[in-house]
């Protein structure tokens, strides 16, 4: 498959027909595909010039009412093509520019060698929790109760993988793969590595890892919505860019 065979299938099976999980329900309407729940975020649209700011309107007095934040995700090619500019008119804000990128898994990843002091576990009780929510909040501030509390529930779900490297007996990095059910693309979320602990291969290690149990899953692609600082570094590794990809959000109304 080319690159545009794949985004398609992307579009098809991650997007118009995005898999739930727990917690989180899947809505469609008008156009429009929605993850609702624990999180909010459309997910896909099918709009025309001439529906789609109703369309915004629309989803931003709906979240406004239930006094909720919502992300729209807009990938470079939906529609219309100035769907950005209309989100952004409407009161969203744009997070970091992303790039979605996927690794076809028939292929062999090459991450190099581990550093010998660091190994990389898929966790699968609290201590091993609480080590990657303490990587989360010294990076990303994500330590919270809630997160703590959802990933809690999942330890057991065959379609989450969650992943802590130690070094020194110590955590220092944490990763997690989704591994949706009857789909072809297992995704990697939430790659971070302690500062002191970066440069040394880890990253690129947990990915392998990752990559690794997908196929053995029996995955076909693994994709990534990439940032900047990890595009290169995926890119060697042998990942290709499909699209960009911008998270704009809708604050939660002040009551």
């Amino acid at each position: 498959m080319n690159r545009s065979d794949i985004l398609a299938l992307y579009d098809a099976e991650m997007r118009a027909d995005a898999p739930a999980e727990p917690g989180v329900r899947i809505e469609r309407t008008s156009g429009i595909v929605c993850a609702v729940g624990r999180f909010n975020c459309i997910l896909y649209s099918d709009l025309g010039r001439a529906d789609a700011d109703a369309a915004i309107a629309e989803q931003a007095a709906h979240f406004a009412a239930l006094g909720s934040e919502v992300e729209w995700k807009v990938y470079g090619h939906d529609l219309p093509s100035d769907l950005g500019r209309r989100l952004g008119a409407a009161g969203f804000a744009a997070d970091e520019p992303e790039t979605l990128m996927v690794f076809d898994l028939a292929k062999e990843l090459m991450a190099g060698p581990l550093p010998p002091d660091v190994e990389v576990k898929q966790i699968v009780d609290a201590q091993g929790l609480a080590d990657l929510i303490a990587v989360n909040a010294a990076i990303w501030n994500h330590g919270s109760a809630a997160r703590y509390e959802a990933y809690s529930q999942r330890l057991l779900d065959p379609t989450l993988a969650l992943y802590v490297a130690y070094a020194g007996g110590g955590p220092v990095a944490a990763a997690r793969l989704e591994l949706p059910r009857s789909r072809s693309f297992a995704g990697l979320w939430g790659g971070c590595t302690l500062p002191a602990h970066r440069r040394r291969g880890i990253f690129r290690a947990i990915v392998a890892v990752r990559a690794r149990d997908a196929r053995a899953r029996g995955f076909r692609y693994l994709n990534v919505d990439a940032a900047e600082t990890s595009r290169p570094i995926l890119e060697r590794l042998g990942f290709a860019a499909l699209t960009g990809v911008t998270g704009w959000k809708l604050k939660a109304a002040k009551r």
